[in-house]
């Protein structure tokens, strides 16, 4: 039970971080400083909690060809 809620949780991370490149990429408006601007630590927390469930994803995806 409690993979499948990390799994959930770090589908919506990716999601999130892909969402603030896009707009950064068409924009070059980054969400997550204009929310988080004044605490700068929390806006690397934000960074690295993306960084690690793209992993996680990819870890995923790997695993579970290997399995097929």
């Amino acid at each position: 039970m409690r993979k499948v809620n990390l799994k959930k949780v770090s589908k919506w991370i990716v999601v999130i971080g892909a969402a603030n490149w896009g707009l950064v990429g068409l924009f070059n408006f980054n969400l997550v400083t204009f929310l988080l601007g004044s605490w700068p630590i929390l806006v690397t927390v934000v960074y690295v909690l993306v960084g690690i469930a793209g992993f996680w994803g990819i870890y995923n995806k790997l695993t579970k060809l290997s399995k097929k």
